[in-house]
């Protein structure tokens, strides 16, 4: 019988620093408050930090049980084979990709996209492709061609990028819903973090952002609703990504307006609400599959 698990994370560059006080706490102290929150792992970022930050984070991660998490930036197609052996060293689920090598054309992104898949399945270690800005996947439209042209492309779907990228309006015109319905029917996993058409960070509880954390709400509740359509077994990974500033928004005195790390874990009982209330539903339906899943804790006894 297969097993279905939710596993959440943060990011290491997210906790650089964690909240508005502005300290930058040490590897251990960080990894043991990321532990004690109930994350399963920690993404660590190589274009926020560099491979030396990786191998020392590393064992305060395995002292406290979490799994790290490669996101990559490779800047030359060779350059992503380091990346994905010292991944598959870490006991990485898999390299997340925000490519650095940027055709013009689409026809000049197919063989970048593919070389890279390839050299992932030498190595062994899978990667997903980030929908980010400033990297190969940088705009929708182009990102939808890619997958349409490489069936075996998966994404990792971080749809902020995609909300600035295309500055979408509300109420979400139905076209612009099917095309992010295609993204996240490719998405093997999901990041959070609110945008709207001009900011790629908003605060959770202001009331005017309100309309901008239900879009993305329902997107992730869809995310995690196909990601179990096609998956009777795995980890769906969903990564708590609020990054500090410039990202998070100041005041003229350069203080935070929120309290990320607060934030962080408002949006992963979120997610942790929605995989319990379908695993709920599913039992009670007798399972679309067959096959019943593990519930997830968030973290509070």
């Amino acid at each position: 019988m297969g097993t279905r698990q939710l596993r959440t994370y943060t990011s290491l560059w997210a906790m650089m620093p964690h909240d508005a006080s502005g300290t930058i706490l040490g590897y251990d102290a960080i990894a043991e408050t990321v532990a004690a929150a109930g994350y399963d792992g920690m993404a660590i970022d190589l274009g926020a930090g560099d491979v030396a930050q990786a191998h020392a984070v590393r064992p305060h991660m395995e002292r406290h049980g979490l799994t790290p998490l490669i996101v990559a930036f490779p800047r030359t197609v060779e350059s992503l084979r380091e990346t994905l052996i010292m991944a598959k060293d870490f006991g990485a689920p898999f390299v997340d990709v925000i490519g650095q090598v940027m055709p013009l054309s689409v026809d000049g992104m197919i063989p970048v996209i593919r070389a890279w898949i390839e050299m992932a399945d030498k190595v062994g270690m899978p990667i997903q492709f980030e929908t980010h800005r400033n990297c190969i996947t940088n705009d929708l439209y182009a990102t939808l061609c890619l997958i349409d042209a490489i069936p075996e492309m998966r994404l990792c779907a971080d749809l902020s990028h995609f909300v600035v990228d295309r500055e979408f309006k509300l109420p979400l015109d139905p076209r612009d819903a099917g095309l992010i319905r295609r993204i996240i029917e490719r998405s093997d996993s999901f990041q959070g973090r609110v945008a709207s058409r001009q900011q790629i960070q908003l605060q959770l509880d202001f009331p005017q952002h309100a309309k901008w954390v239900d879009l993305f709400q329902r997107w992730w509740r869809d995310g995690l609703e196909s990601w179990r359509a096609r998956n009777t077994h795995g980890d769906c990974i969903f990564l708590c990504e609020l990054g500090p500033p410039e990202y998070a928004m100041t005041d003229a005195n350069g203080v935070e307006m929120s309290n990320r790390w607060e934030e962080a874990l408002t949006i992963r009982r979120w997610i942790i609400d929605m995989w319990n209330e379908m695993e709920a539903a599913e039992v009670i339906s007798g399972g679309v599959s067959g096959v019943m899943s593990e519930g997830v804790s968030d973290g509070t006894s």
